[in-house]
């Protein structure tokens, strides 16, 4: 009797059965990207309401015209790069300085804005067509996700730029007397901070200026660094900073349309100058009074509540652990030097790098949780950074006055319950480390997996009975990142 041959499942294209997780993944992926065009999409028709473009547009416009940042969009391309092979890195590289020459002497020939830039973001975009027409399976997923990664740090900046101009147009009023009185509590940072600056300037003020603007190039150089082996294993590692990074900016303005507030230095110096309440900062403490929002102007951005660079910086200082000595005492002078810029240039008040530490630590850790799957003490720690956020913000706005009658008792209580949140971030953090660590590394494809008995000494791969052994990630794309996690 003739019997029907067995029907043997498709295998992608570097010869492995396709994992049974990878459909959920890509319909993940697929609602992502869905959620975020269409989150663009709304960002950019608000922003045609209120007379300026929005970020698509103004991504867009960059593929002919002048860039606004030249070396953002080489940051885009470099992030990119990562999936490509050194000798696909040079020639992108050399295309984009061709095509970015060619533009200079058209623009130079037409009395034109000058800029670069161009070529980088058509590297980017040509990348995505490659992927697209001339790779199939896994490889075109890599290069599209080294495309997205790419134009989302653009994309990123640019719908950032949008969140403040809408900040400013549709919150006439600020907050920051509530945050100032709130500040009492915390014995008034930036007033302390502003004054130490300007009795040590022009040399701490020169340097602080360069770590609080370079904070973008040390979180990509730190990007770079944990994205480096992508070319050679074909796919991305679980976790990395770039995806707390863009969360961070995505979520962030959100915060400040809620809690508008836009530093000591506007509110309370001469920055802010006609709609400034007086000017008072560094010098005199502003008064403990009743206080009332502020009627402001309508080009100031309302970033303050969260410290976002605060919040940057703290993930910066995370991600760097697992790095080099120098890499290590970089991404702590970058934390120190961006709190000490924050408050020193009258930026934020001490209450909102409290709130931007909970921020940063919440966020982290749902993203690291998201990676690597979600257990009970993961949801804790995104429980209870939720809730002490909701509690700062909450204490901030109706209970400033107490505050301040009291520092003695809410300025310790501020400073314990953000050490709840770093403190139960470190413990969990380092648990779920160490139980990767102890997690058997994946073994060959195809092979059995390793009986629960006294291991014995290995035979080669191939054998009959051979026990499985640990190998290269590169061999096998669906397998889990071996790198220990960065906490």
């Amino acid at each position: 009797m003739m019997t029907e041959p067995t029907r043997i499942p498709p295998r992608d294209d570097r010869g492995t059965q396709p994992a049974p997780w990878r459909r959920p993944r890509v319909v993940l992926w697929t609602a992502a990207g869905a959620a975020t065009l269409g989150f663009l999409i709304a960002l950019e028709i608000v922003a045609r309401g209120y007379g300026f473009s929005g970020p698509i547009t103004e991504q867009s416009r960059e593929v002919i015209f002048a860039p606004e940042s030249g070396p953002l969009l080489y940051g885009g391309l470099a992030l990119t790069m990562v999936v490509l092979t050194w000798r696909q890195r040079l020639i992108a590289l050399g295309i984009a300085a061709g095509v970015d020459v060619a533009f200079f002497l058209v623009r130079w020939a037409l009395d034109a804005d000058m800029n670069f830039g161009n070529g980088a973001l058509w590297v980017v975009l040509g990348v995505a067509v490659l992927g697209v027409t001339r790779r199939t399976g896994q490889e075109r997923l890599l290069l599209l996700k080294g495309t997205g990664l790419g134009l989302l740090l653009v994309a990123g900046h640019k719908t950032g730029d949008t969140w403040l101009l809408i900040t400013s147009k549709t919150r006439a009023t600020v907050l920051d007397a509530y945050v100032a009185a709130a500040d009492h509590a915390l014995a008034d940072p930036s007033w302390l901070v502003g004054r130490f600056l300007n009795a040590t300037a022009p040399v701490s003020t020169g340097l602080l200026h360069v770590v609080y603007g370079q904070l973008p190039l040390a979180a990509a150089l730190v990007g770079l660094y944990q994205l480096r082996r992508v070319a050679v294993k074909r796919r991305f590692p679980a976790h990395h900073l770039v995806r707390t990074f863009l969360v961070i900016g995505l979520f962030g303005p959100a915060i400040y349309m809620i809690f508008p507030v836009v530093g000591p230095v506007f509110a309370y110096g001469t920055d802010g100058g006609a709609w400034a309440t007086a000017n008072l900062w560094p010098d005199v403490l502003p008064p403990v009074t009743d206080p009332q929002p502020i009627p402001f102007d309508g080009i100031t951005p309302r970033n303050c509540m969260p410290s976002l660079h605060t919040a940057w910086a703290v993930t910066l200082f995370i991600h760097s652990r697992d790095g080099s000595r120098a890499m290590r005492w970089a991404g702590t002078f970058w934390l120190v030097g961006t709190l000490t810029a924050t408050l020193g240039f009258g930026y934020h008040y001490g209450a909102d790098l409290l709130a931007g530490v909970v921020f940063a630590l919440t966020i982290e850790t749902a993203m690291r949780c998201s990676a690597h799957g979600w257990d009970r003490a993961g949801v804790r720690v995104v429980a209870l950074g939720t809730a002490v956020f909701a509690a700062q913000l909450a204490s901030y706005r109706w209970l400033p006055t107490e505050m301040a009658a009291r520092p003695w008792l809410y300025g310790p209580l501020l400073l314990l319950v953000t050490g709840a949140v770093v403190y139960a971030y470190v413990r969990t953090a380092r648990t779920a480390r160490a139980a990767r660590e102890r997690e058997p590394k994946p073994g060959v494809p195809g092979q059995r997996p390793a009986p629960a008995e006294p291991a014995e000494p290995a035979k080669a791969v191939g054998t009959t009975g051979a026990a499985p052994t640990g190998t290269d990630d590169s061999q096998d794309p669906d397998a889990t990142d071996a790198e220990p996690e960065l906490v």
